[in-house]
């Protein structure tokens, strides 16, 4: 009985001795950027290392989600550049509590945008506007400008940039916001410059450059927009790029071309002489083969001074025929039987009809003619215009049509054609190659 009083008395003192302890808060946690990345839209992970809460009270300064009472909430998005505070108030059952607070600073994220106006044109010089729409407040600007004054730019919205020499050139734009750096690049292209010139191809009928003449002028300008032509004795101007014009009269005109790129002008001149009108055109060394030779199609017999050309027999067109003045009619190598027929006859003299034929006169023996047309090999040697040819009265007569050899050379032939123009053949070589013989001939005839 004793011994139990003993061991409750000290029960009683032991335990009217202990004294509760409360525990203490140690508030921590940790942060850090996703993927490193500090520029919006950030995400930040949160790792709570707080020793002794039971509780906790998470404030989100500028996030997405701005509170939460989880222990770990994981991580926050933050949408706008800017510094904003994380505070965490963690407490226990004891009352104890204990706030901490970190700061973080997000950048702007980067998007850049912008764009270049070429004003007016991409000929040199070619001055570009710069439109920067890139959005943030926080950002620096590096500009460079390759091939053009000025080189760089630090400015967000700098100054019209000039490019002087032809070329492709490229515009650059480095934007950073502190932690990193995009850039964007546009290519600027500058043509050459102006290359003047011109030639000019003159109309098939006046290619002897006795007036009146009819030109095309053939522009071989390159890198111009608009064109003047000025015409020195002919029509005034024209703005067309490849004008046709006609020069009347005998005489040295100027052709001037200012050719314009829209910002700059290039001028550039030539000469035409035009040669006085003979009213005589002239075929020299001019080959009409004998029948064997014009059928099989080797050398032509018959003759247009209007083409100005020999035809072999499949080259005889409908459209052509009407075009052929002159038939040649020579039966063999030997050139004992020659002469020169109608081309409304030539059916009837060995060759197949000539569609749309007219009716050409000849005198073939000047020698043995009547008309009282004649002309000699001199005076058709010094024909330098048709005074000559107008004089000249050609009637068609029997003998006058006589067929003629080889023995007399050169020999004279004269004819008119059926619009009237009157012309002269000299015969000045018979020439056997067998069945590819012919004769060789200069032709003067009047153009009109």
């Amino acid at each position: 009985m004793k011994k139990f009083y003993i061991i409750l008395s000290l029960f009683i003192v032991l335990t009217s001795c202990y004294k509760e302890t409360p525990v203490f808060i140690k508030a921590a946690f940790e942060i850090s950027f996703v993927n490193d990345d500090i520029s919006v839209p950030v995400q930040v992970s949160i790792r709570n290392k707080t020793e002794g809460a039971d509780t906790y009270q998470w404030t989100f300064e500028g996030a997405t989600i701005t509170s939460s009472n989880d222990k770990n909430p994981g991580s926050v998005t933050y949408e706008k550049a800017g510094t904003y505070t994380i505070v965490l108030k963690a407490s226990n059952i004891d009352g104890q509590e204990e706030i901490i607070k970190k700061e973080i600073s997000v950048v702007e994220g980067i998007d850049i945008q912008f764009s270049t106006e070429i004003i007016e044109s991409n000929y040199p010089p070619v001055e570009v506007n710069l439109t920067n729409t890139t959005v943030g407040d926080n950002l620096t600007y590096q500009w460079t400008f390759e091939g053009g004054n000025p080189s760089s730019s630090t400015d967000k919205n700098p100054a019209n940039i000039i490019f002087q020499n032809p070329g492709e050139y490229s515009i650059k734009l480095a934007v950073s916001n502190g932690f990193e750096t995009i850039t964007k690049e546009e290519k600027i292209t500058v043509l050459p410059d102006i290359a003047i010139g011109f030639d000019w191809e003159v109309d098939f009928f006046d290619d002897d450059y006795q007036a009146p003449v009819t030109i095309t002028l053939q522009n071989t300008t390159t890198n111009a927009i608009r064109y003047q032509w000025m015409f020195e004795g002919g029509a005034h101007s024209s703005m067309e790029e490849n004008p046709r014009v006609t020069f009347q009269n005998a005489g040295t005109y100027t052709i001037q071309l200012i050719a314009s790129n829209g910002k700059k002008e290039k001028t550039i001149s030539k000469t035409i002489r035009v040669k006085p009108n003979t009213n005589l055109r002239t075929f020299s060394n001019v080959k009409l083969g004998i029948n064997s030779a014009h059928n099989t199609n080797a050398i032509g017999a018959f003759f247009s001074t209007e083409l100005r050309k020999t035809i072999t027999a499949n080259e005889v067109t409908q459209e052509n025929g009407s075009k052929i003045d002159i038939v040649f009619l020579g039966l063999s190598n030997d050139f004992t039987f020659n002469k020169f027929v109608s081309p409304i006859q030539a059916g009837t003299n060995g060759f197949t009809t000539i569609p749309n034929a007219t009716d050409t006169k000849f005198i073939n023996s000047q020698e043995n003619s009547s008309s009282g047309g004649s002309l000699s090999v001199a005076q058709f040697d010094a024909m330098n215009n048709d005074t000559s040819l107008q004089a000249i009265i050609i009637t068609e007569t029997p003998n006058g049509l006589l067929h003629f050899n080889n023995t007399m050379k050169p020999r004279i032939v004269l004819f008119q054609t059926a619009d009237g123009r009157k012309g002269a053949i000299k015969i000045t070589a018979f020439v056997d190659n067998g069945s590819n013989s012919y004769i060789l001939c200069d032709i003067k005839v009047q153009k009109e």
